[in-house]
């Protein structure tokens, strides 16, 4: 199947699976790449807790921040699905900085995240992205405002009306009723920016080797693995990535490095079209598409 063929096929069963896709893979040795839209700013949800990890790893290695030292972190107390860790908690707790990056970015755990925001705020985390050349990914908060949503407004039986909203309430600028979901209001990347990023993280850049370094680990440890891992974990490949899901968006960035040497890496943002929290069937579509494009590519 030639390259533009199979982009549309991709297409349309993305669409035909209820999914508008944006993604882009690449390969980090050659630099060729295959996409789908790969330049369009979609809400980043979690996806945001990689460059505050990286702009909190860099800022423990320059000796700004102690990762030994104890904070004390208030309890999230929410009960809708899809949280963890500390942002289900019911009391206080106190944790050491180095432990709350983890649960931040292996566990997606927002308020660990916004424990570390306090530390480096969202505009200084810009601020350390923008220095290290990475200028596509936009910060703008940090997570308690992924908390107030529609969806926690809802009833569980009612959360069709929340993703119903999510899907209709969009204008064609990418503005939005819901203003986590509005690009001018969140934070955001398209799947080039968070490639970018990637790629940054796995080959020789700005970022410093010992940084980098720690950020690749708390990807490979990320225990949120239903998504994308399936197509892309096996004993002759490592899957290290980042999950994000908000309302009707399902995001993964990640880099699958082979045994054989060769590393690709990957990001694929959709936004569903089906108004339902539970999709199953969108996570699977999600990983076929990337894995189509990554296979076709390294046939190449």
């Amino acid at each position: 199947m030639s390259t533009e063929a199979l982009l549309h096929d991709i297409r349309q069963q993305l669409l035909e699976g209820g999914l508008h896709g944006c993604l882009l893979v690449r390969d980090l040795h050659t630099g060729a790449e295959l996409g789908i839209e790969p330049d369009v700013q979609l809400p980043a949800a979690s996806l945001v807790k990689v460059p505050l990890a990286l702009a909190t790893a860099e800022r423990i290695r320059r000796g700004e921040l102690d990762g030994a030292a104890a904070i004390d972190v208030q309890p999230g107390r929410i009960t809708t699905p899809g949280p963890t860790g500390l942002t289900r908690f019911r009391h206080p707790a106190r944790i050491a900085l180095d432990d709350l990056l983890y649960l931040s970015t292996s566990v997606s755990d927002g308020a660990a995240a916004d424990a570390l925001f306090d530390l480096t705020p969202a505009a200084q985390v810009a601020d350390i992205l923008h220095e290290l050349g990475l200028d596509g990914i936009t910060i703008r908060h940090g997570m308690h405002e992924l908390t107030q949503t529609p969806s926690e407004r809802f009833t569980p039986d009612q959360a069709h009306l929340a993703h119903t909203l999510a899907i209709e309430a969009g204008t064609s600028g990418r503005g939005h009723q819901v203003h986590q979901l509005d690009t001018t209001r969140a934070n955001t990347g398209s799947a080039r920016a968070w490639t970018d990023l990637l790629q940054a993280l796995w080959t020789p850049s700005a970022i410093h080797t010992e940084t980098a370094a720690r950020v690749r680990d708390l990807m490979a440890h990320n225990l949120l693995r239903h998504r994308l891992a399936p197509d892309f974990s096996s004993d002759a490949s490592g899957w290290s990535s980042k999950t994000g899901t908000l309302l009707n968006l399902r995001h993964e960035i990640g880099v699958v490095e082979h045994s054989d040497g060769h590393a690709f890496a990957i990001a694929v943002l959709t936004e569903s079209l089906v108004p339902a929290s539970i999709q199953p069937g969108a996570d699977i579509l999600m990983a076929q598409a990337a894995r189509r494009l990554h296979d076709h590519l390294r046939q190449l």
